[in-house]
């Protein structure tokens, strides 16, 4: 176990779930807090509002990059490198998730809820590690 794992299972205790985990970290990173991006994030949790469909923690993925990558004001030039960097974390978490059964929470868990303790933080840290090494792989700084 690593720091990483260990301030996640922090958050968790703080009663964070997957895709506001992924944000909470990516905002460390950059040194912000912003509480009303964590609370929006919640809507993604457990497969978008817990209805089990997309892991929270592929589109929690797909928001971090956003963070780093994406269109924040309309002078901001749309960066091309965040598609790429955006299909080459659906094509990881499908390759990732491939022994489940899919990339949704219900095929993830296989419908058994006990899944989540050993599935879930391997899956939020694996898509956190991904995300910083297509950010570095791409210029920008994590």
């Amino acid at each position: 176990m690593n720091d990483l794992y260990f301030r996640m299972l922090e958050l968790t205790q703080q009663g964070f779930q997957c895709s506001q985990i992924l944000i909470l970290l990516g905002l460390e990173v950059l040194g912000r807090e912003n509480p009303d991006l964590v609370r929006a994030m919640d809507g993604l949790n457990g497969g978008i509002g817990f209805c089990g469909k997309t892991c929270g923690a592929l589109t929690g993925g797909a928001c971090l990059l956003g963070l780093f990558a994406g269109k924040g004001r309309p002078e901001d030039p749309d960066d091309p490198r965040l598609k790429i960097m955006l299909y080459e974390l659906l094509e990881w978490f499908e390759t990732a998730t491939a022994a489940y059964g899919g990339i949704d929470c219900m095929e993830i868990l296989q419908e058994n809820p006990a899944n989540r303790k050993d599935r879930c933080p391997q899956l939020v840290q694996g898509v956190f590690e991904k995300v910083r090494d297509l950010l570095v792989e791409n210029g920008y700084e994590f």
